[in-house]
């Protein structure tokens, strides 16, 4: 990548902040943030029989939205912390990815008429479909759908803890870019898991795709999170 489109990259990156935060902490979120892409997944999504609220596709649609908001909010906060290009690109790409990804994600909801919150326990759509499997999930987080223990605002697998979020906040330079990459290494195995069971277990084509192409996705940035840690003499947490 040459200088200059690294420069405009990172204006459209400071630019854009400030009304990406405003859609997502505001809960505002339309199919049409996605693009053409999404238009053509929200027609593809509309089906004579929309799904039940209690069905996997709401459940995933809900929990992957509150699963992502978390990513754009840690890729936002290291974006503050460090000046390193390649941390800060790959946070780009992450908040870019799955603030669009979200935006999806609600608009289906809007569009198949149901609440974007429900009582119960987050991911307890995912028990209904994990005969053989068990309280683990496929990349051994535990509690997938079977009993996760929300715990100072980790609501699902892999997501950080406020602690964790405000230590990130207050770290700076490698600190910061280390704490980053492990805490989004531990969201994206719990994201993944999660993306797994709706590919397993939804019944809406499009949304099957979308669950299909996270578990690509971020197993290609769990890949070259791996690659940062160890170039800054770290590696994933245990």
């Amino acid at each position: 990548m040459t200088a200059g489109k690294r420069r405009g990259r990172r204006v459209e990156w400071v630019a854009g902040s400030a009304v990406a935060l405003a859609l997502l902490f505001a809960g505002v979120a339309t199919v049409a943030s996605a693009g053409g892409e999404a238009d053509g997944a929200d027609r593809a999504a509309a089906a004579p029989h929309p799904p039940a609220a209690d069905s996997a596709d709401a459940g995933f649609a809900r929990d992957m939205a509150v699963h992502h908001q978390q990513a754009v909010e840690m890729s936002f906060i290291v974006r503050d912390r460090t000046k390193d290009e390649e941390v800060r690109r790959l946070a780009y790409d992450i908040a870019n990815t799955q603030a669009n990804q979200r935006g999806m994600l609600l608009g289906w909801l809007d569009l198949w008429e149901l609440p974007k919150t429900a009582a119960g326990e987050p991911m307890g759509w995912m028990a209904a479909g994990h005969e053989g499997h068990s309280a683990k999930g496929m990349d051994g987080m535990p509690g997938m759908g079977t009993g996760y223990r929300a715990h100072d605002g980790s609501l699902m697998p892999g997501m950080a803890t406020r602690t964790e979020l405000d230590r990130l906040r207050t770290a700076s330079g490698r600190a910061a870019e280390i704490r980053y990459l492990r805490l989004m290494t531990e969201h994206h195995r719990g994201g993944i898991d999660m993306a797994r069971g709706c590919a397993r277990l939804c019944t809406v084509k499009a949304e099957k795709r979308l669950a299909r192409g996270m578990v690509e996705a971020q197993q290609s940035e769990l890949d070259e999170m791996a690659g940062l840690l160890a170039a800054r003499g770290s590696a994933p947490r245990s």
